[in-house]
C-alpha cells in the first residue's frame, strides 16, 4: 500500500470516528429546605456603608528544629456592607413622654447598633495563594482570611462613623412618623 493510500485511510478514519460526547451538566438534586428558628424584630436600620480591604494572613511554619522556615499565605481582596440601626424592642418604659395637649413629644431612642456585616461576596475574591514547598497547606486559610476580613471591615465601618450617621438617621425618620400623628414639636434623644 502507498504512502497515499494510507494517508487516506487514515483521514476516512477520522472523518468516520463519532464526535466526542459533551460532558453532561451536572445535576442538582435539591433537598427540602428547613426552617430552624422565626423571630420577630422591632429594627429600624439608619445606615449602611459599604467597606473594601486587602487582607493578608501568612501561616509561618518551622522545619529542622527552627532552622528552615516556609509559608502558607493568602492575600483576600474583601468588601462587605456594614448595616447599623437601632432595635426598637429596647426602649425603656418612659422612653416616650407626650404632654397631655398632645402638642409635645420627647422620645429617648437606644444608641445605635451594628445589625449586619454581610460579606459581598461578588466583589471578594482571593488575589493571591502561595504555599512554599515545604509549608503544609492549610486548607482553613481562607476561611480565616474571611472573618478576619469581616471584623477588620466591621470595625472600620465603626471607626468611620456608621453608627453616629444611623443614630441621626434613625431620630430624624422617628421625629417624622411623630410629626404625622399631628404633634407639632418632638424632641428625639439617643441614652
Amino acid at each position: 500500500m502507498g504512502f497515499g493510500a494510507l494517508v487516506g485511510a487514515g483521514m476516512l478514519l477520522v472523518l468516520r470516528s463519532p464526535a466526542p460526547e459533551a460532558q453532561p451538566a451536572p445535576v442538582v438534586r435539591p433537598s427540602p429546605s428547613v426552617i430552624t428558628a422565626v423571630r420577630d424584630l422591632s429594627r429600624i436600620e439608619g445606615a449602611s456603608y459599604h467597606v473594601e480591604r486587602v487582607i493578608e494572613l501568612t501561616d509561618t511554619q518551622e522545619h529542622l528544629f527552627g532552622l528552615v522556615q516556609s509559608h502558607d499565605a493568602i492575600l483576600l481582596v474583601a468588601a462587605a456592607d456594614v448595616v447599623a440601626g437601632v432595635d426598637l424592642s429596647g426602649l425603656d418604659e418612659g422612653a416616650i413622654q407626650i404632654d397631655p395637649a398632645r402638642t409635645h413629644a420627647t422620645i429617648t431612642l437606644p444608641h445605635a447598633i451594628v445589625f449586619a456585616t454581610v460579606v459581598d461576596e461578588e466583589h471578594t475574591h482571593v488575589h493571591a495563594r502561595t504555599t512554599d514547598l515545604l509549608a503544609e497547606r492549610r486548607e482553613d486559610l481562607e476561611g480565616l482570611a474571611r472573618r478576619e476580613a469581616r471584623d477588620s471591615l466591621e470595625a472600620a465601618a465603626i471607626a468611620g462613623g456608621v453608627l453616629d450617621r444611623a443614630d441621626h438617621s434613625v431620630a430624624r425618620t422617628v421625629e417624622s412618623l411623630v410629626r404625622s400623628l399631628g404633634i407639632a414639636d418632638v424632641e428625639v434623644r439617643t441614652e
